[in-house]
């Protein structure tokens, strides 16, 4: 008998459940009621933001395929495709770090590859905690253990990704993993189910009882009994997943397949209510026929369980032995399981005996959306009490070791980085880039969010995400092409939260048409605080942005490294260092003043674009050696940065405040001349900041030695966790 409490512990509000038995007409049974608890997910459906998503541009004349589909695909010239996209792992994570992370990457690895794309790198970006908070280290180390396990092992390298540091992850982490891969234009696959009477094949591992109800634990908020949930944890096996990229691939050079979904969140329920519901027919499987690995399985449990390495397919009639073959040579499980019909409904029997059958359309196209209230965030007041900075050198040295702006070499070294030899840069630079294997093209990848922006203003802070990560592709010489983002929030319930989604959309959206920069594929993560007794609460909003750019010759690129003694040092986009002296929010006001306050740095769209393409025009005509943005830290931090990755040092010409040194003003590079060159004529505005050469940072006349920031640097990440508590 289905109960009150039953519809409750399945993640179903009352009104939800009234739902069910209007589009059944008749009370479910516990399979069926499940099926509409994991679908009805917020992690399935968006039933809180899809409203809101609509507003972000989504197509441009180089975009193949946008947001619907598994990965978002873009044009990147003689017949390729880039395909990619960004998920969160949160929940998973928090409870159990190293699978959390490493099924995350598992995961979008598959949704890349599942339209036929050959994945050619991962990123990542991470949120943690203060990291002497409890469960901190334990959750830092096995996040990175996970990804680098995962993705070493299945052969695609970590590239590059983003990691930072705040009280508000304390009771609730981020892991969001990305994947691109490349595909000729003519080899694309799609979810669509078609053909009635072609059969449904279930390819990969075999199924079990881990992750169940894994979607419905990912679209709640923790509380004192989260370690309860640690079942619903998927297990990851990254050699089956090689496995089956590779089989996947080679029956995709056929002509076998009619469609193909990877099982990811709500694992086999998901893949057959999406590829029926997408291509207007019926699904019916036979549950009996699925590989399982444990006894006694419940129809129950094979539709809700979220193995992972497993992949739903519809194939051409005849084709099955030869499909088979390809998967029984690579060890993988094959099983016909079921077979396209006509109707509007999804039917499972078990034995014979017709288990469930829910009509199509409540699951999958009109699943509950909701326009929840919400606020919009207070304007921040302008600081008033500003203080000033008694040492430069100082607060430069303690901007360097904190934990935001730290070295994260001891993450990235864990990460193979350069499996495939097409990794062209390296972590630690502005963006990752990486060869379209084969041509002289490369694709730049990034990954970017300020989350105390977006708390401070989060129609700044969503406009000011999208604009940094396209001004990281201009600075490595690519043309940004496309974003994939991952939404990243708390309770949706709350109007103060809900009006930071809906505000962080609207900056995104204005700041993606204003750089032709749309939005191809995406995912959504709400419920992320934490009720634990000494737990955080509500995560900061943090939108994250990921984007591809095409550098057309990879031999043009642009790195962030001082080159040679005697270039000048030029600061683009500000007549003078104190054209960006904006401190409100920055990391110097919290890292030397323990300041969370004013609003953030403001967002000039119009000046963004006109900035980035004076950069591009300047890399066409050679006149630059060194390129690296200005954002945390600012100007002192960004040519610390550079003198660090080049080991050459710099003398600053100009006298520096603190709003001129640390300031977080948006819209701004710095770019390095070889002696002798002359800044082209610039339509926007320019200063000469001073020349490279020796072995320290002058500023303000004072003598910094490179090896003191280095060893500050580099050093911190790993002292601080040798330190802190488990």
């Amino acid at each position: 008998m289905i109960t009150p409490q039953i519809v409750a512990d399945h993640g179903l509000s009352p009104d939800e459940y009234d739902r069910v038995l209007a589009a059944l007409g008749r009370t479910p049974n516990l399979l069926e009621l499940g099926i509409f608890s994991v679908m009805w997910s917020e992690h399935c459906s968006y039933k809180s933001s899809k409203l809101h998503l609509a507003k972000l541009p989504t197509t441009a004349p180089w975009v193949i395929c946008g947001p619907g589909e598994n990965a978002g695909v873009i044009d990147i010239g003689d017949g390729d495709a880039a395909i990619f996209k960004m998920e969160s792992h949160n929940h998973p994570s928090f409870i159990e770090p190293y699978q959390g992370a490493a099924t995350g990457v598992g995961g979008i690895l598959r949704d890349v590859f599942t339209m036929g794309a050959r994945p050619i790198a991962n990123m990542n970006a991470l949120r943690f905690g203060e990291i002497d908070a409890p469960r901190m280290k334990h959750l830092i180390k096995g996040v990175v253990a996970g990804i680098g396990g995962y993705g070493n092992c299945v052969g695609v390298p970590t590239v590059g990704g983003e990691t930072n540091f705040h009280k508000a992850y304390n009771g609730n982490i981020i892991v969001n993993a990305m994947t691109v891969g490349v595909a000729r234009q003519d080899k694309i696959f799609y979810s669509a189910a078609a053909g009635v009477g072609n059969p449904v094949v279930y390819v990969g591992s075999k199924t079990g009882r881990d992750g169940i109800h894994g979607a419905t634990m990912a679209s709640a908020e923790f509380d004192e009994n989260s370690d309860e949930k640690r079942p619903t944890v998927q297990v990851g096996d990254p050699f089956t997943e090689k496995l089956l990229i590779e089989a996947c691939l080679e029956l995709m050079a056929s002509d076998a397949i009619v469609a193909i979904q990877d099982m990811g969140a709500a694992g086999l329920t998901s893949s057959s209510v999406e590829m029926a519901s997408k291509g207007g027919v019926g699904i019916r499987l036979d549950l009996e026929k699925v590989p399982v690995r444990e006894e006694r399985m419940t129809p129950y449990e094979m539709m809700l369980s979220e193995s992972q390495e497993r992949m739903l397919m519809v194939l051409k009639p005849g084709r099955e032995a030869f499909a088979e073959a390809i998967f029984r040579k690579w060890q993988l499980d094959f099983a016909v399981i079921g077979e396209v019909v006509a109707g509007d409904r999804l039917t499972l029997t078990f034995h014979g005996e017709t288990v469930g059958e829910i009509p199509l359309e409540p699951l999958a196209d009109k699943p509950p959306k909701y326009d929840r209230p919400w606020v919009p965030t207070p304007k921040r007041e302008p600081l008033t009490d500003v203080p000033e900075s008694t040492d430069i050198a100082a607060d430069l040295l303690k901007l360097m070791a904190c934990p935001d702006l730290a070295s994260k070499r001891w993450i990235w070294e864990q990460y193979d980085h350069m499996v495939g030899a097409d990794t062209l840069q390296r972590p630690g630079g502005d963006a990752a880039v990486v060869r379209v294997h084969g041509t002289n093209k490369a694709l730049a990848i990034t990954t970017d969010c300020t989350p105390r922006y977006c708390f401070a203003d989060p129609v700044e802070g969503g406009k000011q995400a999208v604009a940094e990560s396209w001004r990281n592709l201009i600075a490595v010489g690519a043309k940004p092409l496309a974003i994939t983002n991952c939404l990243n929030f708390a309770s949706p319930q709350n109007p103060v939260i809900m009006g930071q989604l809906v505000g962080c959309i609207e900056g995104m959206a204005e700041a993606c048409r204003a750089l032709d920069y749309p939005v191809v594929s995406g995912n959504v993560s709400l419920y992320n605080e934490s009720r634990a007794t000494g737990g955080g609460n509500a995560i900061l909003p943090t939108p994250a942005i990921g984007g591809v750019g095409l550098i057309a010759d990879y031999t043009r690129q642009m790195t962030l490294a001082f080159k040679a003694t005697g270039e000048e040092l030029w600061l683009i986009g500000a007549a003078s260092p104190n054209d960006g002296a904006h401190l409100g929010q920055s990391l110097w006001l919290r890292e030397c003043h323990g300041r969370e306050d004013g609003p953030p740095p403001p967002v000039d769209l119009a000046t963004e674009r006109a900035v980035g393409d004076f950069i591009a025009t300047m890399i066409a005509d050679g006149a630059v050696t060194a390129i690296h943005d200005l954002s945390g830290g600012g100007l002192a931090a960004g040519v610390a940065a550079m003198a660090l990755a080049g080991d050459i040092g710099a003398r600053l010409d100009v006298a520096l405040d603190a709003g001129a040194a640390f300031g977080e003003g948006q819209g701004r590079y710095l770019v390095t001349l070889r002696p002798g060159l002359r800044l082209p004529a610039a339509p926007v505005p320019a200063i000469r900041l001073g020349t490279i050469g020796g072995d320290a940072l002058v500023l303000n006349g004072t003598a910094l030695p490179l090896a003191r920031v280095r060893q500050v640097h580099e050093g911190a990440l790993p002292a601080l966790l040798a330190s802190a508590r488990s």
